[in-house]
């Protein structure tokens, strides 16, 4: 295991003592794709300003441009490195298990972060940190339900659904918890059409107006991020039709966070990327300190819609 020794000089009164000596752990992250949205800007600068509070920590911090051949290279020259962990945010949860194996089989323990690997990785993985998107899902279904109920039109309405990108595991679990939870809370509304928008404001603005354009009766909206949320309530609002439609969302921006102020978005799900780069850094350190950590390390995420956003701040992202 790799160690960057740290000397630190102990003084006394009397004398001035011997060199002390102090371990650093080295870790390693590879991030999905900075560039893609603030969300994962913000994490990137969280984990970095966290490590450099940490006297004991050093980090490499590698992106991958939302690439998995360079991931998997990342990947690969982080275990070279023989870092002394590694934290990986998948581009694919199921494309990167060969090398995630790799790092485990070199004994240096991988924590994924936000976004879980595919199962079948899991015997490879010491832990993940995150948010569990599939709760995520139910709960931006549960504020859509009430919305209707409280519209009273919870056994009429039609849902049209634009999801992340597709193989990733967050759009994969938040859409699983949306579709599986709606059905319970409002049996009687209808989801009448699901199509990716990629995590991307502009290809979300352009499946709202393909939506608008096929459906005249389109009464929700729910989107797995509100940065393709807002790309969707601005396709509305430049087609003059989003009076009457309810928006939802989840991991809520700043953009989603003023368009509820705003009246036009309705609810999202509060997750902080300070939170979550924080989270993965500290469970990492504990790992390597031999610590009890769960394997699904979660952090909770609450609903918020215009009725409480008053008691959340306004996102950094």
């Amino acid at each position: 295991m790799k160690k960057t020794m740290k000397f630190a000089l102990a003084c006394s009164t009397a004398m001035v003592g011997s060199a002390a000596i102090a371990e650093t752990m080295t870790i390693g992250i590879t991030q999905n794709n900075v560039g893609v949205d603030s969300y994962q800007t913000t994490y990137e600068q969280a984990f970095i300003a966290a490590a450099e509070a940490n006297a004991d920590v050093e980090v490499v911090v590698l992106d991958a441009g939302g690439d998995v051949a360079r991931q998997i290279a990342q990947m690969e020259d982080l275990i070279q490195q023989q870092v002394d962990a590694i934290i990986i945010w998948p581009t694919n949860g199921e494309a990167v298990i060969p090398a995630v194996r790799q790092a485990h089989q070199a004994d240096i323990p991988v924590i994924v972060t936000n976004s879980n690997i595919a199962e079948q990785g899991f015997d490879f993985v010491a832990s993940f940190s995150g948010p569990d998107n599939i709760t995520q899902g139910a709960r931006s279904a549960e504020i859509m339900c009430d919305r209707f109920k409280d519209m009273g039109i919870e056994d009429e309405a039609k849902v049209v659904h634009i999801t992340g990108q597709p193989g990733y595991t967050t759009a994969i679990e938040r859409a699983q918890g949306f579709n599986d939870r709606l059905p319970e809370v409002c049996p009687n509304v209808e989801q009448i059409d699901q199509q990716p928008g990629d995590w991307n404001r502009e290809k979300s603005q352009q499946v709202m107006e393909a939506f608008l354009v096929k459906y005249d009766d389109i009464d929700g909206v729910y989107s797995g991020d509100d940065n393709m949320g807002v790309g969707a309530l601005n396709a509305a609002l430049a087609a003059g039709r989003a009076d009457g439609i309810t928006f939802v969302g989840a991991t809520n921006f700043a953009v989603g966070y003023e368009a509820m102020g705003r009246g036009e978005y309705w609810g999202s799900i509060y997750q902080s990327p300070v939170d979550d780069a924080e989270a993965a850094l500290q469970t990492a350190i504990d790992v390597l300190n031999g610590e009890d950590v769960p394997f699904l390390n979660y952090f909770d995420t609450p609903k918020i819609t215009q009725d409480n956003m008053d008691e959340f701040t306004k996102p950094v992202f």
